[in-house]
């Protein structure tokens, strides 16, 4: 234990913070699986949507893509190509699984946004810019304002929470770790200098725990609004699930970036 302590003693911040990042990040990614679990058990996808999984995708590309061109990215590498290859996963399940229609819009939305959209990026910086360091700051400036949208996404949530005074879809446990996730990639960035990654988690910061408060005002409320469509219940419970930082996404009750979760 001694000696333990004292190999993460001699750890620069910037390690420890990446470690565990990377960590938070995964087990944030890994949340969605009793999900995935339950529809392969019952061969349907009942009603789910797979929107959360393309967009959480669509960033751990975009984070790796940023990870090329600056050298000293190794736990954004990590970290987002699990979340990269976790969610290819669940969304081959959910084609798999899905309707005849859910299969054509999950088709089409992997088209529009991993397809045309990264590869509008990669025109960008690839043949437009025409230096590495042009190419970093590109492409520093994208996934920075792509997570910063990506963190906004709670406000559905919480706007669900306080017209039905209840607090189902926003598990407390969920809003804890995207704080702990947004606080861990905010310092990891802010030691590294690399502000592309700390300043989208001030956001995070800031909504994960609005979510805490509005748990704390809510938790014990049992009013709910009862002529909800069960559908768009199903849909803003996943949607709360997969909410990342950009280090990680990812979200199921949870979601979503370390970067991420860089998000």
């Amino acid at each position: 234990m001694a000696s333990f302590m004292s190999f993460i003693h001699h750890l620069p911040w910037v390690t420890i913070f990446g470690l565990l990042g990377n960590v938070i990040s995964m087990m944030m990614c890994l949340s969605p699986a009793p999900t995935f679990y339950r529809i392969y058990k019952k061969k349907s996808t009942e009603g789910y949507q797979c929107v959360p999984y393309v967009v959480t995708l669509f960033s751990g590309m975009l984070w790796i893509f940023y990870a090329f061109y600056d050298p000293n990215s190794t736990f954004i590498l990590t970290i987002n190509s699990f979340t990269v290859f976790l969610e290819s996963v669940y969304i081959v399940i959910f084609l798999f699984y899905g309707t005849k229609e859910a299969r054509i819009t999950a088709i089409k939305l992997i088209l529009l946004i991993n397809v045309a959209g990264f590869g509008a990026v990669a025109f960008v910086v690839l043949v437009i810019a025409k230096s590495n360091q042009m190419r970093l700051k590109i492409m520093g400036w994208i996934c920075l304002i792509f997570a910063a949208c990506v963190f906004v996404a709670p406000l559905a949530v919480m706007r669900q929470v306080i017209r039905t005074k209840s607090v189902e879809y926003m598990p407390f446990l969920l809003s804890l770790f995207l704080t702990l996730n947004a606080i861990t990639w905010f310092f990891y960035g802010l030691i590294k200098h690399d502000y592309y990654v700390a300043l989208p988690n001030v956001a995070g910061f800031i909504f994960s725990l609005a979510q805490m408060v509005l748990y704390a005002i809510y938790r014990k409320s049992k009013e709910t609004v009862t002529d909800e469509d069960p559908k768009e219940k199903k849909l803003t419970e996943l949607t709360s699930d997969q909410v990342i930082d950009v280090e990680n996404p990812q979200p199921q009750p949870v979601k979503a970036a370390a970067n991420g979760g860089a998000e």
